[in-house]
């Protein structure tokens, strides 16, 4: 029988999915290569690239492999009821593959097809339990994406030298000064004059179900819609992420401040290139990594000193805080940290982490999604507590600044965690907290000279209130029941262990 070969029989996937039919019905046979290429005339060079994924074979050839395997033309073409090859198609069909960036992180897309295709039955049924975690969890492929992401910050110190190469150039190409801060007023001449942007500064008042957000791009009327509630710091970050949109040639994008979702990877990458190049704009690599020296060489640590830092560059606090986690592994060799936000809103009490990076290793704290109740001890989360107090004693302070050597339980870990607290703008009723913690060893106490300073508390911490065994904790806001789990079951275990001595 004689078919009509389609783009569909062309496509990567389709040869994937063939391929494995191919393998599966030799294996089910017990047909070596060697005797497969005997019944079809085919090489066994051939056959294995087919079974590869990598070839797929003209019409004739297809239908003398269909007869050598016992099988129709339709049967070898069809994969919708074969039980094994349905998560690896399903898998093909939702388009991670080729969305997630492999490449970045030196994976081969074709090394990832020939492990499937010499364990399609195993790596399937992986394949269908990842399935079934994300469907479980509402994963979707956003998800993936800026988890992928944050790897490749990770992966990369979230340091980029191309970014603050681009940054310096941007600034000897429009004489920017080399003063600190910023104009907002430079920036904003630049996207209008330059770039012929039209900025509406209340432009999205008239948008209630948008007053979450802080900007919006209209590409069709080249408009830049800002929310009025932003701060003047706000909106000069806003003015340099689009400037870096239009610099660096980013053609993928999200028109909104903060990504909604991401229809692709590129889109995700992107945005945050557009961040990392306002940021470096704002706070210029040599200026900031010599403040932070001054800094450090303190020997006693200075609240307002921190506060003052950051309002030299008139920077937000998520500005200041993503600046530390560029400098601080490059230039200070302090590798060993992680950046935290948490969101709390005071009417309910909900502490949630919306942002988190963490570089050499996932550290503590970290945000879990498992409706636990974060360790109330975290200066992350005590902070915003006294925020919200304050406030409901009718105080309206713009930022609470306090630092806690935190030890983890059992002592195993210890960070010098630096916090600033904060009402969030544009958003109404909440709080937000970011947090710096850096891992304390020696090298640490080296280039940190404050750190020996007894006003800074040390505090023993947990992950959850759920997970923690701390009998005397004041804070608590939720029983142990997941510690208590875990010795009830480590009891059981000693005792069936004692049974077999």
């Amino acid at each position: 029988m004689v078919f009509s070969r389609t783009m569909k029989t062309k496509s990567p996937h389709f040869r994937v999915l063939f391929g494995l039919k191919v393998k599966q019905l030799r294996q089910k046979r017990q047909l070596s290569f060697a005797d497969l290429s005997e019944k079809t005339g085919l090489s066994i060079s051939y056959l294995n690239e087919i079974e590869k994924g990598k070839k797929f074979p003209k019409e004739d050839k297809v239908a003398v492999m269909a007869a050598a395997l016992g099988i129709s033309v339709e049967e070898i073409l069809t994969f919708d009821q074969d039980e094994n090859l349905a998560p690896v198609q399903e898998l093909l069909r939702s388009n991670f593959l080729n969305e997630l960036p492999l490449d970045l992180f030196g994976i081969d897309l074709n090394k990832v097809v020939e492990i499937i295709a010499n364990a399609p039955a195993r790596v399937g049924a992986f394949i269908s339990t990842l399935l079934e975690i994300s469907r479980n969890y509402a994963l979707r492929e956003e998800n993936f994406y800026f988890g992928a992401l944050r790897s490749y910050l990770e992966l990369h110190s979230n340091y980029f030298a191309d970014l603050e190469q681009a940054a310096l150039a941007f600034s000897r190409e429009h004489a920017i000064p080399a003063g600190r801060p910023l104009p907002e007023n430079l920036l904003r001449r630049l996207l209008a004059d330059d770039l012929g942007y039209k900025i509406s500064e209340n432009g999205l008042d008239a948008y209630p179900d948008l007053k979450h957000l802080r900007a919006v791009f209209v590409p069709k009327r080249n408009e830049l819609l800002l929310n009025s509630s932003l701060t003047a710091s706000q909106r000069s970050f806003q003015y340099g992420k689009e400037l870096g949109f239009h610099f660096l040639g980013l053609k993928d994008r999200a028109y909104t401040s903060s990504l909604m979702r991401g229809r692709v990877f590129e889109e995700v990458l992107n945005h945050s290139k557009a961040i990392y190049f306002s940021v470096a704009l704002h706070m210029p690599e040599q200026a900031f990594v010599a403040d932070m020296q001054q800094f450090f060489a303190r020997a006693e640590w200075d609240s307002k000193a921190w506060l003052g830092l950051m309002h030299r560059y008139e920077a937000t606090p998520e500005m200041f805080y993503h600046r530390l986690t560029n400098i601080l592994p490059q230039h200070f060799g302090m590798r060993k940290l992680f950046f935290i936000r948490f969101v709390h809103d005071p009417r309910q009490q909900v502490f949630e982490v919306d942002r988190e990076l963490h570089l050499n290793y996932r550290h503590q704290p970290h945000g879990n999604g498992l409706f636990e109740h974060y360790c109330r001890r975290w200066v992350s989360v005590s902070l915003l507590q006294e925020l919200a107090d304050r406030q409901a004693k009718g105080e309206q302070p713009d930022f609470l600044v306090q630092a806690q050597l935190s030890q983890y339980q059992k002592g195993s870990e210890t960070y010098l965690c630096l916090t600033i607290a904060r009402p969030d703008y544009p958003s109404p009723h909440r709080n937000v907290s970011v947090t710096l913690g850096l891992l304390l060893d020696d090298e640490l106490s080296r280039k940190i000279k404050f750190l020996a300073d007894p006003a800074i508390p040390l505090r023993e911490v947990h992950t959850t209130c759920e997970r923690c065994t701390i009998s005397d904790c004041q804070e608590r806001a939720s029983p142990p029941i997941i510690a208590d789990r875990r010795t009830k079951m480590q009891r059981i275990q000693d005792q069936l262990d004692a049974l077999q001595r």
